[in-house]
């Protein structure tokens, strides 16, 4: 690797100066983990950065729309170097018929969003008696 101190000024980097990337879009995508368990499907999306306030969830017609806001951290202070930048995040998911969308909750903690989707009772298993005789 080249040493910074002896490389040509023309091809240096000055990170002060250097600009947060944003995707082309200008939207972040939220990388999500989807467990399944006999009563829900819970789904952790990754969103550092981001406060509770900052977060919206609607429901509608099978659909989990999931949009977050980034703002900045440091206002006011002189930043010497960042790779998280302020910005929006969105996700949309389709449910189906298996999940009850009026019983979805939802907690975000150090950066992860944990969002439990009760299953609908017709697709939960159950557990059949059986009677001897």
């Amino acid at each position: 690797m080249t040493d910074v101190k002896t490389m040509p000024a023309a091809e240096r980097t000055d990170v002060r100066r250097e600009e947060p990337k944003a995707n082309p879009a200008g939207v972040f995508v939220p990388r999500i983990d989807l467990v399944e368990t006999d009563e829900a499907y819970l789904l952790k999306a990754d969103l550092p950065g981001v406060r509770p306030d900052g977060v919206s969830l609607h429901c509608k017609e099978g659909e989990l729309v999931l949009h977050a806001r980034r703002e900045p951290r440091h206002q006011g202070k002189r930043l010497v170097g960042w790779e998280f930048a302020p910005g929006d995040y969105f996700r949309a998911f389709t449910l189906g018929e298996q999940v009850d969308c009026e019983a979805i909750n939802a907690d975000l903690k150090n950066g992860v969003l944990t969002i439990r989707l009760p299953k609908t009772e017709a697709v939960k298993p159950r557990k059949i008696a059986v009677k001897g005789g």
